[in-house]
């Protein structure tokens, strides 16, 4: 009959690797049917009991180094007991001399030292961290289970210190060919990598290595960096330390899908880049091929051969025009024929903007929200209600028009004008006049207004499609025969408009050069893979503060 048999070794702080490697050698003794090998925490307590290994009475503290196994007999369980002190030995510490205990002691060792990679229980890493930026060190945070709340505060301290926090919950990144944390060995090349994904960030680096290509900086974020709470601090951050790379001919940003309003803030960073940015949010469909200098992907295949061919294709792009618009112009006005093509403005214009309202839903009014840019499919029943359908009778729009025109804060309109058989026989005779005139209306208000025509027609149209663009760029509208190039114009005006102003004073992004000099404090195996790529580093031999009891060590950190 098996029978289950324990020890525990008070304050004995393994990491989780270093358990593993024990649990897998115990259970693989003589007559072992089953071992654990855990921190006696609340959690690993539960795990030890599902199992059937919880030992009984006694309750151990989080700091306790519990061994339990399940033997087929008493001879084997006790013997099993007896070989731990031999198999914590040999899985001792192989990193020889001596090993600083705190991140300050490490760094009066190794004072070159430019990264502190952290992999310690989350609710000790924050503090860790936080001590990291303090002393003017980037931060690799491998560590889960951190509160937002510490994260928000810790990237917007390494923000406004200009160092760079990758995490928590980083699982990769790639500094000038030094792997962090989880990374595959890649040859270097003209690619950046971003991701929100650790994973991800791997199978794209890998396919580029494969493809030929590779990797010149791979910066992990966290796999809650494009929440609204934190907003894409991180992200931000590595765009721009990419900017600044001259290894660095093109860009991957991958994430999970993000929040709307952090993707539009996220994109707008990166269409301010002059370099390309091929860009895969999981899950999400495309909104287009190529906007400006962003590429959209859907897999990590596409990412990898999009990224490989863009380093040769360095096409310049025009700057956005904003002069002319007065303060509080900010808005947009899209006011469509077809609702297809209101459908695929939409998509597109929430690259810009994720305040973008529509009735394409059937669901909001533009008297709900004034405020927002709208765009409407006035081909929809409740405005063709008694009513020539707005292909036929443009009277609707150019009521619109006008009432956009006296309205200080659009500065953008849109119009479809679709031409065809059936359709109305000279669009512009009746729209141009009316651009005119809200061009008139507005200037005499000391404002811009820009009107963009989406003409959609062939030469062979009885409208005389080429008299159409005339008339429509004499009246002084921008004339775009593609959605994506009518909105890409329109969408990179609002986004300048609403740009928010740089801070009076912008905070220097502090270098993150080759060669890497590395303190490790958590996982031994990442000290390991370290020693392995022949950077200098420290592993620092962390103990839980005040023995793990967590409400003394609050009480002697308030102290400090």
């Amino acid at each position: 009959m098996s029978v289950v048999r324990n020890r525990k070794i008070p304050g004995f702080y393994c990491d989780s690797v270093r358990l593993m490697l024990l649990q897998r050698e115990l259970a693989a003794l003589p007559g072992i049917e089953d071992a654990g090998a855990v921190m006696g925490s609340a959690v690993n307590l539960s795990l030890l009991a599902d199992a059937g290994l919880l030992p009984e009475g006694g309750s151990p503290s989080a700091t306790d180094l519990l061994i339990c196994v399940r033997a087929k007999d008493e001879a084997s369980g006790r013997e099993a007991l007896q070989q731990v002190e031999r198999l914590l030995e040999s899985g001792e510490r192989t990193s020889g001399g001596y090993q600083p205990r705190s991140l300050q002691a490490a760094l009066q060792m190794l004072p070159e030292c430019n990264l502190v990679s952290i992999s310690i229980p989350g609710r000790f890493a924050a503090d860790l961290a936080e001590k990291a930026l303090e002393l003017k060190r980037h931060v690799f945070l491998f560590s889960d289970n951190v509160s937002l709340e510490d994260e928000v505060r810790l990237k917007r301290e390494a923000d406004r210190q200009g160092l760079l926090l990758m995490g928590p919950d980083c699982g990769t990144a790639l500094i000038h060919g030094v792997g962090l944390g989880f990374c595959n060995q890649v040859k270097a090349g003209p690619i950046g990598l971003v991701s929100a994904s650790g994973t991800g960030l791997q199978a794209v680096a890998s396919a580029l290595d494969e493809s030929g290509s590779g990797v010149s900086l791979a910066f992990g974020c966290g796999s809650r960096d494009l929440s609204d709470e934190v907003g894409g601090l991180t992200t931000i951050q590595a765009l721009q330390r990419l900017e600044e790379d001259r290894a660095t001919g093109a860009i991957v940003l991958i994430s999970k899908p993000p929040s709307p309003r952090t993707a539009a803030r996220i994109l707008d960073t990166a269409r301010s880049l002059s370099k390309p940015v091929v860009v895969d949010f999981l899950g999400q469909a495309p909104p287009a091929e190529r906007i400006d200098n962003l590429y959209f992907v859907s897999t990590f295949s596409e990412a990898a051969r999009q990224a490989a061919q863009l380093p040769e294709d360095r096409t310049e792009r025009s700057a956005v025009d904003s002069a002319g618009f007065a303060s509080g112009q900010k808005l947009l006005r899209g006011f469509f024929s077809g609702g297809t093509l209101a459908q695929e403005a939409l998509q597109i214009l929430k690259i810009y903007s994720p305040d973008v309202q529509s009735n394409l839903s059937g669901s909001t009014r533009e008297e709900q929200a004034p405020g927002a840019h709208w765009v409407l499919d006035l081909g929809a029943d409740e405005f063709t209600s008694g009513r020539l359908h707005p292909m036929l009778d443009h009277r609707l729009r150019i009521e619109r028009l006008l009432r956009s025109a006296k309205n200080p804060q659009v500065a953008v309109v849109v119009l479809d004008v679709v031409l065809g058989h059936g359709a109305h026989p000279d669009p512009a005779s009746e729209l141009a006049p009316a651009i005119q005139e809200t061009r008139r209306v507005a200037a005499a208000d000391g404002r811009r207004l820009e009107t963009v025509v989406l003409l959609v027609g062939t030469e062979a149209d009885p409208q005389d499609l080429e008299k159409q663009r005339s008339e429509f760029g004499r009246a002084g509208a921008i004339v775009e025969s593609d959605c994506r190039s009518a909105i890409s114009h329109a969408g990179g005006l609002i986004s300048a408009l609403n740009r928010r102003q740089p801070a009076e004073t912008d905070v220097n992004l502090l270098p993150l050069d080759s060669p890497l000099q590395v303190v490790n404090i958590g996982l031994e195996a990442f000290y390991q893979s370290m020693i392995a790529q022949d950077v200098e580093s420290l592993h620092v031999d962390w103990r839980p503060p005040a023995g793990g009891d967590e409400e003394l060590a609050s009480i002697l950190s308030k102290m400090k």
